[in-house]
């Protein structure tokens, strides 16, 4: 029994046959007790002989108002429409409804009729619902209306059952996507006996999974990012070493070279995986975004004079002095990260601009460059660790500077996205929350 399972699709067709199973025996039982009213109103037609006898002596003795007189009288008491009348002649003062029923075959909804001497009815119907009569229409719109409650309340119940769990594994799965890999669907999903609850199974395990791998593949970066730094530090020494005893000074030059690129991206690793394991949990203070800006434009300059790239900031009115709240050096290192990028793949003579403007409530960063720009099938993931798009873009990094810049962003509860500009070149934005605005 603990690996027994109930098909969906059983618990969908016997839900909606369970449904109409109801509606039946509800509306039949409904319409019982409908009519049941109607026939007690009309079996009461035994009382009415004597009755009826003697309105008809008032009417023979005492003429025909009187005979009304004692009718009315009498209906009020009994409940009932009396209606004294001959025959034939007399017909056509019944009410259309009551003459209708009286050629009906159907004898729960057939008026009393007391056939008396010399050719004179009785005809007896109920009081309900102050026009006298149950309209027989009334059991069909009965029946329509309890088919449509309880076959909407079936529907409602399925759609719960089935749309609730998937909505909670969609927002988990995009919870996971953003970053949050502690989530899970939530057990009580897991444990329906159905393929939904196999699904959220299913789903926990793979996520298990790929967490586990994710783990491991940090770990291992991590790991081996550690380890090269004793042996890339052993490996300058001997580089100077064998500089200063005569080597040859061209190859011990590019021997270096190599060696300081290693470390460096060693460093861009250990970088990427501390800003990954904090988290949002970095120290925080007041950070003014202008000035911080023109730092990293400071740093820069060198580099860009070098490549003949000219670089601009543009300060919007009114952002002059806003703030944010975070980590200087890390948010430093972001912007720094993404002004690398676009001086890398700016022509000589082109320009990088730089522009602070206020959004809202988000200070938005945006950095274009002059370059070729990018295929748009690769835009969503020039953020990836290791990613390196066309090799017009390739530049000489490992592709880690956008993916740190990302993660340091998104630690600072903003967001990063890139885009080809409307004139060329690559666009990319950068918004972060407003601490204190200006």
């Amino acid at each position: 029994m603990k690996d027994f399972r109930f098909p969906l699709f059983w618990r969908v067709f016997l839900s909606i046959w369970l449904a109409m199973a109801v509606t039946l025996v509800a509306s039949n039982l409904a319409s019982r007790w409908l009519l049941d009213r109607e026939r007690q109103a009309i079996e009461r037609e035994l009382g009415l002989q004597e009755l009826a006898r003697e309105a008809l002596a008032i009417r023979e003795r005492d003429g025909r108002g009187p005979a009304w007189r004692f009718l009315r009288a009498e209906s009020e008491r009994l409940g009932l429409h009396l209606m004294l009348i001959e025959r034939e002649e007399g017909r056509h003062r019944l009410p259309r409804v009551i003459r209708e029923r009286i050629q009906s075959g159907w004898y729960p909804h057939k008026p009393a009729v007391i056939e008396l001497e010399q050719g004179y009815q009785l005809i007896a119907w109920p009081r309900m619902g102050g026009d006298g009569w149950l309209n027989p229409h009334l059991f069909r719109f009965l029946e329509w209306g309890l088919a449509f409650l309880l076959i909407s309340l079936a529907c409602w119940w399925l759609a719960r059952m089935i749309s609730r769990p998937l909505r909670h594994m969609e927002s988990t799965a995009r919870a996971i996507a953003e970053g949050k890999t502690d989530l899970r669907v939530v057990a009580t999903i897991a444990r329906r006996r159905d393929e939904i609850g196999q699904m959220a199974t299913a789903f926990n395990g793979m996520t298990d999974r790929l967490c586990q791998l994710l783990d491991r593949q940090q770990q291992l970066l991590r790991d081996i990012s550690h380890d090269l730094r004793t042996p890339l530090a052993r490996q300058r020494v001997a580089i100077e070493l064998a500089a200063d005893s005569g080597a040859d000074a061209d190859l011990m030059a590019s021997i270096q070279r190599q060696n300081e690129r290693l470390d460096e991206m060693t460093g861009q690793i250990l970088l990427l995986y501390r800003v990954l394991e904090q988290g949002g949990d970095i120290d925080r203070e007041p950070v003014q975004l202008r000035l911080l800006l023109n730092r990293v434009l400071q740093d820069a300059a060198t580099y860009a004079e070098d490549r003949g790239v000219d670089c601009k900031l543009v300060v919007a009115e009114g952002s002059q002095v806003v703030s944010v709240l975070g980590d200087e050096g890390l948010l430093q290192r972001a912007f720094d990260n993404v002004l690398q990028n676009a001086l890398d793949h700016t022509p000589p003579g082109q320009s990088v601009s730089l522009s602070l403007a206020l959004s809202g409530r988000d200070i938005l960063v945006t950095i274009t460059d002059q370059g070729p720009g990018v295929p748009a099938p690769l835009l969503t993931r020039m953020f990836e660790p290791f990613f390196r798009g066309d090799q017009s873009r390739g530049g000489q990094g490992w592709g880690l500077g956008l993916a740190i810049a990302r993660d340091i962003i998104a630690a600072h509860d903003g967001r990063i996205r890139a885009c080809n500009g409307a004139d060329g070149g690559l666009e990319v934005t950068i918004s972060l929350p407003v601490f204190v605005a200006g």
